[in-house]
């Protein structure tokens, strides 16, 4: 059985699903292509440490939506709306995806998408619906003030390209 619950923000997706356990381990369903009308053709995998904060991360042309799982691990999920014309434009949702759950988040074109690791050895599974795009890659800066992100923890570990990403006000001009 498959629960589609729905966030705030419109089409911003929490999809929880069935897991099978017995003595042997489990199954789990991880996307059944019936839930949305939307067509994944790029999938990624990420491992982080404990602490490492990826993102915030959009592409200007060639938006991705994305279907992200958790398949080992914690992970401080987040999804900015920066669709213009959104009545939510600006505001965030914020998930804790598990290993142990079997629970997915869609998050839509036109958002700035991020994730803290809360566990080592922190495993992501991305479906997206269109392919990375370097050269329209824009990054918003994970503690801007201006959106107020509760994060769970106050120093990251973060890349050197993310330490480099902007604020709210200078990222909507460029959108």
């Amino acid at each position: 059985m498959v629960k589609i619950i729905k966030t705030k923000i419109k089409d911003l997706l929490i999809i929880k699903k069935e897991a099978y356990k017995d003595n042997r381990g489990f199954l789990r369903e991880l996307y059944r292509e019936n839930l949305l009308s939307k067509r994944f053709i790029f999938e990624i995998l990420s491992n982080s440490k404990k602490n490492v904060l990826r993102g915030l991360h959009l592409q200007k042309r060639k938006s991705q939506g994305k279907y992200v799982t958790v398949l080992n691990g914690k992970a401080f999920d987040v999804a900015v709306d920066l669709r213009k014309n959104s009545k939510t434009f600006g505001q965030y949702v914020s998930i804790i995806l598990s290993g142990k759950q079997n629970v997915s988040f869609y998050i839509p074109e036109g958002f700035a998408h991020g994730f803290c690791a809360l566990e080592n050895n922190t495993i992501m599974h991305y479906k997206c619906t269109n392919y990375r795009d370097e050269k329209s890659e824009l990054g918003l800066i994970w503690n801007d003030p201006k959106l107020n992100i509760k994060w769970p923890i106050k120093k990251p570990i973060i890349s050197k390209k993310d330490q480099q990403n902007m604020d709210f006000e200078n990222l909507i001009e460029r959108l």
